[in-house]
């Protein structure tokens, strides 16, 4: 049956209900959006998606609330707010509509739901507090973020909640689909790193055709023996370390000390390489002028590495 409608709460919004409008108005593109509290509307009928209102969870009649009791849970007894329930029926088709691999469908379903999808369903049901990113961030993170584009308290318009929510759907549209692309991405880039490592042997160095994420392949090929990682751009090389973790700064190892902060001719009077350009404060990234000159600095800090670690 046709979907015609695509029915949530009125009123101040929350960062569930406007993500799963995000998925379901690409799927359902001609549907009708309706902002409403009104029982006609929140009860369910053929041709409608109803969610974060409704009083339950149905989805065989088209319901995805999770204000009742008891509240929906994941296998794991963590909670669904309305986007988790939307993903969950709905996930896969919508990473159909953007063109994602039927293959590696499952897999960045899977990998959204874990790091985009379950931190707005905790949040939302207050089972992680904002403060949890700390003092700096308690505010940056994205429902705070999506919360901040409601109305202000003394805006009387009569429309200043569906307005503010119109204006809010194409921001949080951009932050789903921006990260659907990089976890899709990832997927593309793992078979690619995964050639470059049997190429590397048992060098240190990786050698990749072009920029892309790296590091979730060489610790899945348990390539403990990399330590750095060279590619082109687009007039240049660059130079990196590999991070110990997605969420630090740590690397396996670090440019050599003597080359940090500097550029052109005092890089490459300190490292002897002609074609140095750059390497960063922080020890992490180079960069050389050519492929030669790129390897040749990797080189290098594969010796450094190994001074440093015996001593």
């Amino acid at each position: 049956m046709k979907t015609t409608h695509l029915v949530t709460h009125s009123g101040g919004f929350h960062a569930d209900e406007l993500l799963s409008s995000v998925i379901l108005t690409r799927l359902f593109p001609e549907a009708t959006l309706i902002r409403s509290r009104d029982p006609k509307w929140i009860t369910a009928a053929p041709g409608r998606i109803i969610y974060d209102v409704g009083g339950q969870y149905d989805p065989a009649q088209g319901v995805f609330d999770h204000h009742q009791r008891p509240t929906p849970a994941r296998p794991s007894g963590q909670p669904f707010s309305s986007f988790g329930l939307v993903w969950t029926s709905f996930g896969r088709d919508y990473l159909a509509a953007l063109g994602v691999p039927a293959g590696d469908i499952d897999a960045v379903h899977a990998s959204f739901d874990d790091s985009f999808v379950l931190p707005i369903d905790l949040m939302d049901n207050g089972a992680v507090d904002p403060s949890s990113a700390g003092p700096l961030l308690a505010r940056m993170t994205l429902p705070v973020l999506l919360e901040s584009l409601k109305p202000v308290f003394d805006d009387a318009a009569p429309d200043a909640d569906d307005r503010a929510f119109a204006e809010a759907l194409p921001i949080a549209r951009a932050f789903v689909e921006a990260s659907i692309a990089r976890s899709a991405a990832k997927l593309r880039a793992a078979g690619i790193v995964a050639d470059a490592i049997a190429a590397a042997g048992d060098g240190a160095v990786l050698e990749l055709p072009m920029g892309m994420p790296f590091r979730s392949a060489i610790e899945e090929a348990g390539a403990d023996q990399l330590l750095f990682v060279v590619h082109p751009r687009k007039v240049d090389w660059a130079l990196t370390g590999i991070r110990i973790t997605e969420n630090t700064f740590e690397q396996r190892a670090d440019l050599p000390a003597a080359w940090a902060g500097l550029s052109d001719a005092a890089l490459e009077a300190a490292c002897g390489v002609p074609g140095a350009k750059f390497c960063h404060t922080g020890r992490f990234l180079a960069i050389a002028s050519s492929r030669e000159a790129a390897l040749r600095m990797a080189a290098l800090a594969v010796e450094d590495a190994g001074a440093q670690h015996k001593a």
